[in-house]
């Protein structure tokens, strides 16, 4: 749990996924197009990956990727970023936490 919460914290956008997981896919698209440089772990790419993917379900990620975490805050997974942006509060989000300069 400690290393999530560290690696959360190492940029203002960190997503954790998976590279075959459509949604991740489209988490990172989303964000990547509007300008966001996000610090990007994929599980299943990394060699502590399983320990990660279990301790982000036991954090409440369901399923563990995508995991997004905004200011070093746990958002949600794909639906919880779409529905934010859907409500026009992703974007002033991503400029509090200075991952946005527009």
């Amino acid at each position: 749990m400690e290393a999530v919460t560290k690696m959360a914290s190492e940029r203002p956008v960190v997503i954790f996924s998976k590279s075959s997981c459509c949604m991740s896919h489209s988490i990172k698209t989303l964000l990547c197009d509007f300008g966001v440089n996000p610090a990007v772990h994929e599980l299943d790419e990394m060699q502590r990956g399983r320990e990660i993917d279990q301790a982000l379900l036991r954090l409440g990620c369901n399923p563990s990727v995508p995991a997004v975490f905004i200011g070093g805050e746990f958002v949600g997974g794909a639906n919880e970023v779409m529905s934010l942006h859907l409500k026009r509060s992703l974007i002033p989000m991503l400029k509090r936490v200075g991952a946005l300069w527009v």
